[in-house]
């Protein structure tokens, strides 16, 4: 049987390591230099771009390619802490710290499968592990900026707090600036144009349309009007409407179908997308990885958060340790117990796993 325990307690001193140095997106040199000193001294010979860091293991050529990957960026601490964000400390058997949980469990706990992996040769794939920057911000230093330098794999394992659940499906995400134009005027007289009356027309548009697709396990488009600004005085007819439109998209739909749809849809304001890169993905369920799962017990969800799943190409899905209902939250925890479960159970779900090379299944 394998000593999970002992490689627990190598990724627990790591984690503990990378919460004692900030690491918020664009500022993750630090920790960047942490894990590739550490791979080094296991052995590997680490790539380094950025902030980003992976290793390869590669038997044949010929083999299939496996990427495990997890960010080890972390978004500023919320005020409402109540012990240092940056100090590791276990306490009533948890694991407190700013990045613990989001994703630093899965980030070690992805890099103890690799190298528990890494020397051997009777595996049938070969493997990448990649610690990855800017995954907050979906910043551009970040996954994209190595992807050519990955390759092409033909599976990619996101980690990411699931509760070792298998995310088989991720929302797209769509933010949208909106604004409708009127004409200034006295409020006291029959003046002007009013901006917010059409751009209200509009948001009441928003509110009710249904597309028609809809996703067996992620659901509907959803659309949630969740900023407006108008006007700045109480006696002037108001000439400009600008609003904000979050748009959670499904696997049916690319976020330009979505767009065209829109403004085919929205007769008085204009509608400009910050970007429209960030596209909905999903593996099929009879995926051999996903099927290696279910036998092993583990569930399947649909992921209504983002993560840099959305910026690969290629097959891919969802796991790790930890909740993702702690992420982003005032003392931050992961449970010690959670990485040890994880490593283990990342290495049975790899063991004697057999893939195709170059699925024809990949999300676009």
């Amino acid at each position: 049987m394998q000593d999970f325990h002992h490689l627990s307690r190598i990724a627990v001193a790591l984690l503990s390591r990378l919460i004692a140095v900030p690491s918020l997106s664009r500022e993750e040199s630090q920790t960047a230099d942490i894990i590739e000193t550490f791979l080094k001294e296991q052995g590997c010979q680490p790539f380094r771009k950025g902030n980003n860091v992976w290793v390869r293991s590669f038997i044949d050529a010929r083999l299939p390619v496996i990427l495990l990957n997890s960010h080890h960026d972390t978004v500023k601490p919320v005020s409402s802490w109540t012990r240092n964000p940056f100090e590791p400390l276990i306490k009533d058997g948890k694991l407190y710290g700013l990045g613990s949980n989001d994703a630093g469990a899965s980030l070690v706990s992805l890099m103890m499968t690799f190298l528990h992996y890494k020397d051997r040769q009777d595996r049938p794939y070969n493997l990448i592990y990649a610690a990855t920057a800017e995954e907050e911000i979906t910043g551009k230093g970040g996954i994209s900026l190595i992807m050519d330098d990955l390759g092409q794999p033909d599976l990619v394992i996101v980690g990411e707090p699931t509760q070792m659940q298998m995310a088989i499906a991720e929302k797209g995400l769509m933010v949208l600036d909106c604004e409708t134009q009127g004409k200034t005027g006295h409020a006291a007289r029959n003046e002007g144009v009013n901006a917010i009356y059409p751009a209200l027309d509009d948001i009441q548009w928003f509110r009710t349309f249904k597309f028609p697709l809809v996703s067996p396990v992620l659901g509907e488009v959803k659309m949630t009007v969740s900023v407006i600004h108008a006007g700045y005085q109480h006696n002037i007819v108001p000439d400009k409407c600008t609003y904000v439109v979050d748009v959670r998209t499904n696997e049916h739909y690319k976020n330009t179908e979505v767009l065209e749809i829109i403004r085919q849809h929205v007769r008085y304001s204009s509608v400009t997308p910050r970007s429209t890169h960030i596209n909905s993905s999903s593996i099929p369920v009879a995926h051999p990885v996903i099927q290696k799962g279910l036998s092993m017990g583990l569930g399947t969800y649909g992921s209504p958060t983002t993560s840099d799943q959305a910026r690969i190409p290629y097959t891919s899905f969802k796991i790790g340790p930890g909740d993702s209902a702690r992420s982003h939250t005032a003392d931050e925890f992961v449970y010690p117990d959670e990485i040890e479960k994880g490593i283990a159970m990342y290495i049975k779900l790899l063991d004697g796993l057999q893939i195709s090379k170059f699925q024809d299944d990949r999300t676009p």
